[in-house]
């Protein structure tokens, strides 16, 4: 009998690539294939494969396709887990593979649109898949989650990627949800594991990832006499032309340099072919680019050698087994080879400082309890004290005690989630109160919802929001603040100060179980390699003295959050002092170094 015999596996993203991959070996050791994904061609001929592979090995198992399924879609895969229930009983184990590149562009640059529907697709296509399954499965059932190495491993190592902060605050938190389902499902006797497997040799990451990180790095200081924004338009055209033969690129790129004549009114024949020399060099110098990204990231590996879609699929069917899931449940696997070079980019220790709150103070607080508004209140206070003036827009969804305690202050409602709402706010405040120099996110904790997996899409989709997409447009609009035009024109970045700092969600005080501690470290499992890669990108690439800070206050002792350590957080952050090191990421009440 072979060794998945009887077995309905089903694989998210399985019409191409490593979900495909996954689907084939399955297949090969006599499991029944459930594979969906967006586009039905590639499902149907993938289809047609893997039935090849049931009759080769005489299984007798069966193929089901789910056309058009997106997993961040609610009623689509609810949908199909109830049929599946119907049809054929209980899902034995599910592979949450499906995800997408998302934006490849400086966090400045990437519409809060693209920003969301990729943490949609990779943090909850893989929650709302995994809750969904379970109520079909039995014990000894298996969760598998495929996520990345360039993200975080480990709440204390983190791996920014430049260009792909929504993808990888949606991949951290993905790391941490795997833990944390482990906790939620074990009295079901279900498993739930994370793989990591590094560097694969895939169509996405050779003609997507890496040329758009390429043309990203061509966009933020121009190329020869094209602008910024105008490297931005030719990329679009230019990108797909890699690869193709020379009568193909030759005629995009003439069509590319056309269409930008076109937008610069140029009509001399003479000017529009030095448009096309211009535009060939610019696509050089990002397939250029493009294979060093590629020969560096080789190098950080001992044998130089990519994994290939098999081998994930391999590691994916070892880690399905029956003994091998009870040893390691619970676990994110490391599977990649990559000898990364990391910065200590987080910190327990905070030096004794004074802030610097010569400008304006904006707070922006979506309080749970009435302990964040206190927060709020206490650091407000302490600013003023110095001589600061503060700013605090309040959450319309944050309890009615923080418009009372904080009437105090200029202090405002508004619906946080509404980023042109936001916009304003913002400039409302630098025109009738001053130039803003520190901008504070409050989280505010994570409520007590019970288990993850037993929440509603919609109890989901509001936690999403309040700790990932809403800090974003906060962030992003801050950036507007602090380089007006510098999304679209990056140079203009070059030298600005300012300070942004999330704090929270706290870690849970007092006597804490492991699932309560997880499942607030899903939330800070996003927002960490976020600040990161964000800052990275702020410090590095567009050579600027902004700064993205996280504070996460409490502790894995359960000892109870202190404001004064908050506060002593923000002074540092605020001094000057902390532009210039590695550490973005404070514990301040932890104690260990």
């Amino acid at each position: 009998m072979l060794k998945f015999q009887n077995k309905i596996i089903v694989i998210t993203g399985s019409g191409t690539g490593i979900g495909k991959a996954i689907a084939m070996k399955f297949a090969e050791n006599g499991a029944n294939i459930v594979i969906l994904g967006r586009r039905k061609e590639p499902l149907e001929e993938a289809a047609k494969e893997l039935e090849q592979v049931i009759s080769k090995v005489k299984s007798n198992s069966f193929v089901k396709i789910f056309p058009g399924v997106d997993v961040s879609d609610e009623e689509g895969v609810s949908k199909m887990f109830e049929d599946l229930k119907k049809s054929h009983g209980a899902v034995d184990i599910v592979v949450n593979n499906a995800g997408v590149s998302g934006p490849v562009t400086c966090f400045a640059n990437a519409p809060i649109s693209e920003f969301k529907s990729t943490v949609g697709i990779h943090l909850t296509g893989t929650f709302w898949t995994s809750s969904q399954a379970i109520k079909t499965m039995k014990p000894g059932s298996k969760i598998v989650t495929i996520s990345t190495f360039f993200t975080e491993e480990r709440p204390y190592e983190q791996r920014p990627y430049r260009f792909r902060s929504p993808y990888t605050a949606s991949q951290g938190a993905k790391n941490r949800l795997a833990e944390a389902m482990s906790w939620e499902i074990t009295d079901k006797k279900i498993i739930s594991i994370a793989t990591n497997p590094g560097p694969v040799h895939s169509d996405r990451i050779y003609k997507t990832v890496y040329p758009k990180a390429a043309a990203e790095f061509m966009r933020v200081s121009g190329f020869e006499s094209l602008s910024p924004e105008e490297v931005e338009s030719v990329n679009v055209d230019i990108l797909p032309l890699l690869g193709e033969d020379e009568k193909t690129v030759k005629d995009g790129i003439a069509n590319a340099a056309a269409k930008l004549a076109r937008s610069k009114s140029i009509t001399s024949e003479s000017d529009i072919q030095k448009l096309v020399g211009t535009i060939s060099a610019l696509l050089a110098k990002i397939q250029q680019i493009a294979e060093k990204v590629q020969n560096n990231t080789s190098k950080m590996i001992a044998d130089e050698q990519f994994l290939t879609q098999q081998q994930v699929a391999e590691t994916v069917l070892m880690l399905s087994d029956d003994n091998i899931s009870q040893i390691l449940n619970g676990k994110v696997i490391p599977g990649d080879r990559v000898f990364y070079p990391v910065k200590p980019h987080i910190a327990c220790s905070i030096p004794e400082t004074q802030g610097n709150f010569s400008k304006i103070t904006v707070f922006a607080l979506d309080a749970t309890d009435e302990s964040d508004v206190v927060r709020a209140e206490f650091l407000a206070q302490k600013i003023e004290s110095s001589g600061g003036k503060t700013v605090i827009l309040i959450s319309k969804t944050s309890p009615k005690v923080a418009e009372e305690r904080l009437s105090k202050f200029h202090s405002h409602v508004m619906d946080l989630t509404n980023q042109e709402s936001v916009k304003r706010m913002l400039n409302t405040a630098t025109q009738k109160v001053g130039p803003i120099g520190n901008i504070i996110y409050i989280t505010g904790k994570v409520p007590q919802v019970g288990k993850l997996v037993d929440l509603s899409r919609k109890g989901w989709d509001e936690l999403v929001d309040k700790f990932i997409n809403t800090p974003a447009i906060f962030m992003q609009e801050s950036l507007g603040i602090f380089v007006p035009g510098g999304a679209k024109n990056p140079p203009l970045f070059k030298g600005k100060e300012g300070n942004m700092i999330i704090i929270g969600p706290d870690m849970p005080g007092g006597k804490t179980t492991g699932a309560d501690r997880a499942r607030v470290e899903v939330f800070r499992g996003a927002l960490r390699p976020f600040a990161t890669t964000v800052n990275q990108e702020l410090s590095d690439v567009l050579k600027s003295k902004l700064r993205m800070y996280l504070v996460l206050p409490g502790s894995v002792d359960g000892i109870e959050p202190s404001n004064e350590n908050t506060v002593k957080a923000v002074n540092y952050l605020t001094s000057g002092k902390a532009v210039n090191n590695a550490e973005i990421i404070y514990y301040p009440d932890e104690t260990r170094s």
